[in-house]
């Protein structure tokens, strides 16, 4: 049964397609990404829920060639040391295409502000919940991203500290991503990391519980 508030079958569909087809994109092809495009992707990060209405995100957009070489050195030194702690896999993990910081269009950087600790609303028991505010804006630009026929990356590999002195970020606040935006000539046909043999999706069969923790099935 359709329910009233619904969208058309063709809205709901390209939503869904957007959600299927994202990808985490390291190979960018250069070209640029429009303002009025980029500003419609960060109002759609600004959208996102977030626990408290404490809107917990802040973007530093990066322009200045120099400052975007200083984070590709960050994250290459996160990745060497990455792949070290990886033992027996370091040299696989090292041929895989970790990052784009130098051949995306835009570059630009999550972060966590200081002061959050004022924030107690729906944060008393479970304080990541900031995080996870800010992940649900990634997400909303990662989705409009793809229906806008950019590809986007989330790169996790960098010390907080180091990028946080390198952005001049105030005290308590926190780098959470590095964000690769562009052009690409393709998005992935599956996952990056699977196509590459590193790792296997899960199926939801094997994650959703009934009742109780590890139950799969109801029992009753």
């Amino acid at each position: 049964m359709s329910q009233p508030h619904a969208y058309s079958v063709e809205e709901r569909e390209a939503l869904y397609r957007a959600i299927r087809e994202r990808r985490d994109m390291r190979h960018f092809s250069g070209g640029e990404v429009a303002d009025t495009v980029l500003q419609r992707l960060l109002l759609a990060a600004h959208q996102a829920p977030s626990v408290g209405l404490m809107q917990p995100w802040r973007f530093v957009r990066v322009c200045k060639p120099a400052l975007r070489e200083q984070i590709h050195q960050l994250v290459e030194q996160e990745r060497e040391a990455t792949a070290d702690a990886l033992g027996e896999r370091r040299d696989e993990f090292m041929r895989l295409k970790v990052q784009g910081v130098l051949d995306c269009a835009e570059l630009l950087v999550a972060a966590l502000p200081a002061g959050r600790d004022a924030h107690v609303f729906g944060r008393r028991t479970l304080p990541e919940m900031d995080l996870a505010s800010l992940a649900c804006a990634i997400q909303n630009m990662w989705l409009a991203a793809r229906a806008e026929g950019l590809g986007m990356g989330w790169v996790s590999l960098f010390d907080p500290q180091a990028l946080a002195e390198l952005l001049h970020l105030p005290a308590g606040a926190k780098p959470v991503a590095v964000l690769c935006l562009g052009p690409v000539a393709e998005f992935y046909p599956q996952p990056m990391l699977v196509q590459e043999r590193w790792a296997q999706p899960r199926n939801l069969s094997e994650l959703l519980f009934i009742d109780q923790w590890g139950a799969l099935r109801d029992e009753n």
